[in-house]
């Protein structure tokens, strides 16, 4: 076939050992000749170059050697005719002698960016989509008036009371000690939700997050005095336990805004004894410290009995004048004691622990000197956060998050495409996918947020061996490259029945389960629709240590769908009956069925879930980007440790 020589031109890639080609074609090493207008293809050994562009050292990574092609002011392109003699041979070999020239490095052709991008417009005006949409903006609806209500704290009589004292309210305290205009993300906020018989304790009255003082990533703990004079009950113990894991996980200072009346004494059995429970506290500051993980205490009031122990075990305190206290005893226990009458001031107060004891280092005048000198701290920690992951500038996503509403919806029988959740959440909604046709209901692949690298595995369906296979490989790049890994949950769980036992769906799914466990890096879980079975365990639910763990307000958490648990009991008892040589009429089956799963759709409501703190927060859709971004960059000032695998069974 013939040419017109106008189409020929140099080859815009470097080679690895290549040829000249034509506009329309691509010579790969081997690629000797080509009939082109009469014309041989000239190919010189050692790889080509864009013409023009360089002389001097050779590509790395190609052969070397001395026939290698250099461009000088000759001609970019050399044609050679079928019939030229061999002395004109010498000739062109002489003319395309090294010469002096240097490289300057041009731009490369990459197309992969352009074809790495995903996401759809959805079709807003369809039926299903506004019905996703607008269920989906209830259950938002919902949960932003459920947090106001919380964030209000105790009731207006005990607010009223608490600032009548010159005190700050504890999220005041928060706000005030945080960096201006930065955010923070608040942990475990349904924390007690209707978790307690005719007792509300909002927020599990204290309030913990992750906020940036002074420039550096801090977990703070504020004790809320307007709920239950700020006491301690189970669900507050294991809070305050949540956040110092976070802390310890993630090598974040810790500063603990006291303002206590210690255990909730009718509860203390519930409280004091066991190894997680209040005692932990102190346990966790001692061995924080010895990590060199900052402890930093503030006493903006009451801080009695073993919560004594926060301010003395950290690595500075500061205590408020006339308003902190600090002793193991307070005045109505030291007079059943001992008889002696004494005030809290005199008994524990800013002056005779600054004074005196030394249990204080720095005395404040007032909230808010006590919490710049708690800014003064930190800037004196001489912190340098350093990162084991590289950073690109961030970019939005290409498609508005509030499309997640109508994408997914509150139907978890309705199928969505996993893609088009990543697509709203990465950089650029570029999401370079791996092992894009095998395993298809996982789908895995690269991604950046907020300039972070993360490996996202999100479900598009149940578990089969391939999909099992796949996660397991892709985790295991992840931990070779330090990657940190976002799991987005909406599994029903492995695939059952008999075909797929025969081809080893357990071993399989062991693979996936032993990779999540074993895996050192840091972890992130989303649940965006149903958690159930051992999915839970394949897609890093909680036993499984993620660094921080989210719902969607449309998220369900149990070992198994309440209909499907009705019709396994159903068929238990049906078996029985049918033992027993009683009958089991349809009636009889209804009566069981509807408490069961009547129950299991209340037990795997997320707010049932966030109360029990089997997560770190309910949070909206639209704010998946940004709460992701926030837990990265807290999780990356911990270094990454090297991750080893156990025997997986072949």
């Amino acid at each position: 076939m013939r040419q017109d020589l106008a189409e020929l031109r140099p080859c815009p890639y470097w080679l690895s050992s290549g040829a000249w080609c034509a506009a329309t074609t691509y010579y790969g090493r081997g690629a000797q000749t080509r009939a082109t207008a009469g014309l041989r293809i000239w190919e010189v050994s050692g790889g080509l170059r864009p013409a023009g562009e360089w002389s001097g050292a050779p590509n790395p990574g190609s052969r070397t050697g001395k026939n290698q092609l250099r461009a000088c002011p000759t001609p970019s392109l050399v044609l050679v005719p079928r019939c030229l003699p061999a002395v004109m041979w010498a000739a062109l070999r002489l003319a395309l002698r090294p010469c002096n020239r240097t490289f300057v490095p041009g731009p490369r052709a990459y197309h992969g960016d352009s074809v790495a991008t995903l996401g759809t417009q959805p079709d807003s005006g369809s039926a299903i989509y506004q019905e996703n949409y607008e269920q989906m903006k209830a259950l938002v609806n919902q949960l932003r008036e459920r947090a106001q209500k919380i964030r209000l704290g105790g009731n207006e009589k005990a607010r009223e009371l608490h600032k009548s004292r010159g005190k700050l309210l504890a999220r005041e305290r928060v706000d005030n000690l945080i960096d201006p205009g930065s955010p923070f993300l608040e942990l475990s906020q349904f924390a007690g939700y209707q978790l307690y018989v005719n007792e509300e304790v909002p927020a599990g009255g204290i309030i913990t997050g992750i906020g940036r003082v002074s420039g550096v990533e801090c977990v703070i703990v504020a004790n809320d005095a307007t709920v239950k004079g700020g006491t301690y009950y189970p669900v507050t113990v294991k809070k305050h336990l949540r956040a110092q894991e976070i802390a310890m996980q993630n090598r974040l200072p810790c500063i603990y805004l006291v303002d206590s009346g210690g255990a909730n004494l009718p509860r203390q059995a519930e409280i004091f004894p066991d190894r997680d429970h209040f005692g932990r506290i102190f346990y966790n500051q001692a061995i924080m410290s010895s990590q060199n993980i900052a402890q930093i205490a503030v006493v903006m009031g009451s801080c009695t009995a073993g919560g004594a122990y926060v301010p003395a075990m950290a690595d500075e305190n500061i205590i408020v004048r006339k308003q902190g206290t600090i002793f193991l005893a307070g005045p109505p226990l030291v007079k059943a004691a001992t008889g002696e009458e004494v005030s809290a001031e005199d008994l524990g107060g800013a002056d005779l622990h600054c004074r005196k004891s030394g249990v204080s280092d720095y005395y404040a005048l007032d909230d808010h000197h006590a919490l710049h000198l708690t800014r003064v701290i930190v800037r004196n920690q001489n912190y340098q956060k350093k990162l084991d992951v590289t950073v690109e500038p961030s970019e939005d996503p290409l498609f508005p998050a509030d499309e997640l509403y109508g994408i997914v919806g509150t139907n978890l029988k309705r199928p969505f495409d996993i893609r088009e959740v990543i697509a709203r959440i990465v950089d650029g909604s570029r999401f370079n996918e791996f092992k894009a046709l095998y395993g298809d209901t996982l789908v895995t692949g690269f991604a950046r947020i907020f300039g972070y690298p993360i490996g996202i595995i999100g479900n598009n369906g149940v578990l089969f061996s391939e999909s099992a296979k796949k996660g397991a490989h892709f985790i295991q790049i992840c931990c070779q490259r330090n990657i940190p890994l976002l799991f987005l949950q909406n599994i029903t769980g492995f695939m059952v029945g008999r075909e797929y036992e025969a081809e080893g769906i357990a071993k399989d799914g062991a693979k996936m389960v032993a990779a999540v466990a074993c895996a050192k890096v840091p972890k992130i879980t989303i649940i965006i629709g149903g958690s159930y079975g051992a999915g839970n365990y394949g897609m890093c639910g909680r036993a499984y240590s993620p660094r921080f763990l989210y719902l969607w307000p449309n998220a369900r958490i149990s070992v198994m769908g309440g209909e499907q648990a009705a019709n396994v009991l159903a068929t238990v008892a049906k078996d029985q009956r049918a033992r027993e040589g009683k009958k089991f009429s349809s009636a009889d089956e209804a009566a069981l069925k509807e408490p069961i799963i009547k129950r299991f759709e209340e037990e795997g409501d997320p707010y049932y879930s966030s109360a029990r703190l089997w997560d770190d927060g309910i949070i909206d859709p639209v704010d998946t980007r940004l709460v992701l971004g926030l837990s990265l960059s807290a999780a990356l000032n911990a270094p990454i440790p090297k991750t080893d695998f156990g025997i997986l069974r072949m």
